[in-house]
Formats: structure tokens, sequence, C-alpha cells
């Protein structure tokens, strides 16, 4: 079960749960990973819409990492992510909403 007052978000990898969430090596990873200079490049990036794919596996990475995950990006392409892409979308934005935001 997730906490979202710790900013976790729910991701189902081949039907196994997991809780994801951006702890701060986590950011600082994706920070690198994106090639961006600061976290407000990261949250333009997807506020603006400029984000691919290949951005939104980083964040679920990074987020799936913070909550303990061992896996890799590598790994995380051969697996199905339950709701496809559009749930792992939705994931990737809600662990950026939470971890600037607060769980709100």
């Amino acid at each position: 079960m997730v906490n979202p007052h710790r900013g976790e978000v729910a991701v189902t990898l081949d039907g196994q749960p997991h809780a994801a969430r951006l702890t701060l090596g986590a950011l600082a990873g994706l920070e690198a990973d994106l090639g961006c200079d600061s976290l407000i490049g990261v949250i333009e990036r997807f506020e603006s819409g400029r984000f691919a794919t290949r951005d939104v596996l980083a964040v679920l990475v990074a987020g799936l990492r913070g909550g303990g995950w061992q896996g890799s990006s590598a790994d995380l392409m051969t697996v199905e992510i339950e709701g496809g892409p559009v749930a792992a979308a939705r994931a990737a934005a809600e662990l950026l909403a939470r971890a600037f935001h607060g769980a709100g």
C-alpha cells in the first residue's frame, strides 16, 4: 500500500505492485538522466509538454528506485506496466507533482 503523504505512487509491474517515490537522490539521478541542469528544468520539461517516452521511463525508474526497486531502465522496458503507456505517463506526472507540491 502506498502512502501519498510520503510522496508515494503505486506502479504495478508484471502484476506486482510497487511504491515509487522521488527521493532527493532519485531526483539528482533524474536530472542527470534527462540532461537538465536543475530541478526547475525537469519540471519545465514536463509542464511544457516537451517530454518523450524516454523521459517518462526515466521518471518511473527514478521513482521506483526511490521506493526500493533494484531494476534499471533496461528492466523497465521489458516489463508490463499495468495500464500501459497512459498509466505510465500518469504515474510519472503524479510522482513529479507529489515530489514538488506535496501529497495535496
